[in-house]
């Protein structure tokens, strides 16, 4: 039975403001009436390995919940483990062991900050290997991850991303099924990269990662280029998708995600919740 359709609630992420402080970045949202923070672990905002981090996390439980700000945690900063692999080690590579660590502690800050989520991607193959070991192992690091979801009662929200290993929403839903289905196995979709790299419309893409969805990002894009732009300077027509889930009842934030923005930071995330508010509204007159 579908859930009955939901207001949407409307995020930002903090690696499109690198240049502020965490606490700024929250004053900001809030004062701009977003509903909640996509909260990406990295050194500046808020660093899972610093010697402070219990009362890190709790001074920043302490702010969200005066703001009025719903969180999710994502562990996509791509230089965060290696300073020269992009998005290295992954849960496939050697070394796993370190993503692993990774996103146990990404799961105890999200259970201790009330994100329902943790969001991850695949990071790409290793060279030379077959691609059914890559997904042995893959399946076999997200299994060992989810040991540790399930100790805290937090999702995994799985990206698929542009030029990675896991790259569609059908591949996505594939490791779903060497995961066995687990409950707390889910689905990010990224509404740019889906018009990006899917052979399919973005709109086909929100029906089939439905059943697994858990958490939505949102920016333009143009089709095989892998940029995040301002709504309006792509070719996404964001009414439909905005309609799609709101009518599937969606609960998950849905995230504007423009790291290129981080210089004009509060006006990028001005002229965006401005819009997704439009859109959204155009959505229900439809």
């Amino acid at each position: 039975m579908r859930p009955p359709p939901t207001d949407l609630k409307f995020g930002y992420g903090t690696n499109g403001f690198t240049q502020h402080r965490l606490t700024d970045v929250l004053v900001v949202l809030a004062d701009l009436g977003y509903d909640g923070v996509a909260l990406t672990l990295d050194h500046g905002h808020l660093d899972p390995y610093a010697d402070d981090l219990p009362r890190r996390v709790t001074v920043l439980a302490g702010q969200l919940s005066r703001h009025g700000l719903d969180v999710t945690v994502e562990t996509g900063a791509p230089y965060f483990l290696d300073p020269w692999g992009k998005h290295l080690p992954t849960l496939m590579s050697d070394g796993s062991e370190l993503r692993v660590d990774l996103l146990r502690r990404a799961l105890r800050i999200a259970a201790d900050l009330g994100s329902p989520t943790v969001h991850l991607c695949s990071g790409p193959a290793p060279d030379g290997l077959p691609e059914q070991d890559v997904w042995k192992r893959l399946a076999a690091g997200v299994e060992t991850v989810l040991e540790t979801a399930e100790k805290y009662g937090v999702a995994l929200a799985f990206e698929p991303e542009p030029y990675m290993f896991v790259d569609t929403v059908e591949r996505c839903r594939h490791l779903a099924q060497l995961v066995d289905g687990h409950e707390l196995f889910g689905i990010t979709l990224d509404v740019g990269h889906a018009h990006c790299v899917e052979r399919r419309s973005v709109l086909d893409c929100v029906r089939e990662a439905a059943p697994l969805l858990r958490n939505v990002q949102i920016e333009d894009m143009r089709r095989g280029i892998h940029q995040h732009l301002e709504f309006g300077a792509g070719e996404i027509d964001f009414p439909p998708v905005l309609a799609a889930l709101r009518d599937l009842g969606h609960r998950g934030l849905v995230s504007v995600e423009i790291q290129g923005g981080s210089l004009d930071a509060p006006d990028v995330a001005r002229r965006s919740i401005e819009f997704l508010r439009a859109a959204e509204q155009t959505a229900a007159g439809r």
